[in-house]
C-alpha cells in the first residue's frame, strides 16, 4: 500500500513529540508547583509538604506512604477537581468560563517549535497493519519544524494576556479589573525592551530557525557570554510577561484580593494556575535556546548538532529539560527574595531604564555587526562597557513619580493644631523591655 506524499518521517517524529512534551511539560507543572513549596520552605527555614506519598490509604500501596511528599501534587490536582465549581451570578459567564481556556492554550502550544532533541537521522518507519513503509532520513526532534520559530513563539505568548483581560473584565468584579488592566498595562511595557534584547541576538545569529540558533551556539560560544546585558533584559522581560515575582502586581494579593482570578474556583482557578506554570517552562526554555546553547553543553561527547543517533536525541532532551527546570528554579528564588515591587516602580523602571538601556543594546549590537566584529568575546567586551555605561549613567536618569505621600490630618505625624498626639502605651507591661520586671505590681 501508498501512503500519501504528506505522511512523513518527520510528520511522524511531530506527531510524537507532540504527544510526549505535552504530558511532559503538565508534569512538569505539578511538580514546579510542588518545588516552589519546597524553595520557599527552604528559604523562609521551613520545611514543606513531605508527608503525601502515593499509599491512597489502601494497606498493600503502605510502602509507598510519605513518599517524601511525592503524591503532593496528585493530592492538589483531586483537591481541585472536586471543589465546587461556583459561578457568581453577575458575571459575563460565557466570557468567564472562555478566559480560563484562552490563558492556557497559548501556554501548552509555544512549546512545538523548540528544538528539544536536534537532528535525528530516523530509519525507515515500517507500518505492520497496512504493510506499507515510511522513508527515513534526518529529521528535527520538534513539534513542529518551522522556519520562522521565534516569530511563532513571540506571536504566540503575546496571546496569554487576553485570558487575564477577559477574565478580570467578565468577572464583574472591581478587583479583578484592576487585575487586568495592570496585566495588559506591564504586557505592552515589557514587549518592547523583550523584542529589543530578542533583535539584539538574532542580528548576530541571522536566522530566526531555532535549530540554527543552536548551531550557531555551539559553534561560536553561548549567547548569554557574548550578551549578557541582552540576557539580563530578557529574563526581566519574560518574568514580568509571565506575572512572576517581583512584577506580580496582578495579583498582588495585599491590594487587590487575588487579582483577575479573585471570583474563580475549582478547575477554572486551576487553569489560571497550570497557565502560570506552562508559561515559565516555555519562556524557559526561550531562553535556553537563545542564550543558554539550547541542548549543547560543550566538551561533552554527543551533544553537538552534528550527532544525530537515537542515544544523542534523549540525551540532548534530557539536557535541555534540565536547563529549563534549572531556570525556573531560579526565578522561584527570585520571587522569594526580592519583595514585591509597587506598580508605579513597574511601570517608571520599564519605560526609565529597561527599554532605554535595551535601545542601546540594539544600537551597539547594529554597530558591532556592521563592523563584522561579532565574536563572543568582542560582543562580550561591549556587554560589559554598556553595562559600567548603564550604571555610571544611571543616577543621571530622571526619576518622576507621581506616588507622593500625603498628609492625613489629624493623624501622628500631621496632627491638629494646638492638639498633642499620644501613642505611647500607658501599659507597664508594654513599656518594659524586662517581660517578668513588668509583669510584677508597682
Amino acid at each position: 500500500m501508498t501512503l500519501p506524499s504528506w505522511i512523513t518521517a518527520q510528520l511522524v517524529v511531530n506527531v510524537v513529540v507532540n504527544l510526549l512534551m505535552v504530558h511532559v511539560v503538565l508534569v512538569m507543572c505539578a511538580y514546579l508547583v510542588m518545588a516552589e513549596r519546597k524553595i520557599s520552605a527552604y528559604i523562609q527555614d521551613r520545611i514543606g509538604p513531605n508527608r503525601v506519598g502515593f499509599d491512597f490509604g489502601l494497606p498493600f500501596l503502605a510502602f509507598l506512604k510519605g513518599c517524601l511528599g511525592l503524591g503532593q501534587p496528585l493530592a492538589d490536582g483531586v483537591k481541585f477537581i472536586l471543589k465546587e465549581d461556583f459561578t457568581p451570578s453577575r458575571v459575563d459567564k460565557v466570557l468567564f468560563t472562555l478566559a480560563p481556556i484562552i490563558i492556557i492554550v497559548p501556554a501548552l502550544i509555544g512549546f512545538v517549535v523548540i528544538p528539544w532533541g536536534g537532528v535525528w537521522n530516523c530509519p525507515d518507519i515500517h507500518v505492520p497493519l497496512i504493510h506499507a513503509t515510511i522513508k527515513g532520513g534526518p529529521v528535527h526532534v520538534a513539534g513542529a519544524h518551522v522556519g520562522i520559530g521565534i516569530v511563532y513563539l513571540l506571536a504566540v505568548a503575546s496571546l496569554g494576556v487576553y485570558g487575564v483581560t477577559l477574565g478580570g473584565w467578565a468577572s464583574n468584579n472591581k478587583y479583578s479589573f484592576l487585575g487586568g488592566l495592570r496585566a495588559t498595562a506591564q504586557m505592552l511595557s515589557y514587549e518592547i525592551p523583550m523584542g529589543l534584547a530578542l533583535l539584539s541576538v538574532l542580528l548576530v545569529y541571522g536566522s530566526v530557525a531555532p535549530d540554527s540558533i543552536v548551531r550557531h551556539q555551539a559553534t561560536s560560544g553561548w549567547g548569554v557570554l557574548a550578551q549578557p546585558l541582552a540576557a539580563v533584559i530578557f529574563f526581566i522581560a519574560i518574568m514580568a510577561e509571565g506575572n512572576r515575582a517581583p512584577f506580580d502586581n496582578a495579583e498582588a494579593e495585599q491590594e487587590l484580593v487575588g487579582g483577575y482570578h479573585t471570583e474563580y474556583s475549582a478547575m477554572r482557578f486551576a487553569l489560571f494556575f497550570l497557565a502560570e506554570y506552562a508559561h515559565l517552562v516555555t519562556s524557559s526554555a526561550f531562553l535556553v535556546l537563545l542564550f543558554f546553547g539550547g541542548y549543547h553543553l560543550p566538551l561533552i561527547p554527543g551533544l553537538s548538532p552534528d550527532d544525530v543517533g537515537f542515544l544523542a536525541v534523549i540525551a540532548k532532551m534530557v539536557v535541555y529539560l534540565t536547563k529549563v527546570i534549572l531556570v525556573v528554579c531560579f526565578m522561584m528564588v527570585v520571587r522569594w527574595t526580592i519583595p514585591r515591587l509597587r506598580y508605579d516602580q513597574v511601570m517608571a523602571m520599564a519605560w526609565q531604564f529597561v527599554i532605554p538601556v535595551a535601545l542601546v543594546q540594539v544600537v551597539a549590537v547594529s554597530v558591532m555587526v556592521y563592523l563584522g566584529r561579532t565574536s563572543t568575546l568582542e560582543m562580550g567586551v561591549v556587554n560589559v562597557g554598556l553595562f559600567v555605561l548603564t550604571w555610571l549613567a544611571s543616577p543621571l536618569i530622571p526619576k518622576t513619580t507621581s506616588n507622593h505621600k500625603l498628609p492625613l490630618y489629624g493623624s501622628r505625624f500631621s496632627p491638629v493644631p494646638g492638639e498633642r498626639v499620644l501613642t505611647q502605651s500607658s501599659e507597664a507591661m508594654a513599656l518594659e523591655d524586662r517581660p517578668m520586671q513588668g509583669s510584677l505590681p508597682a
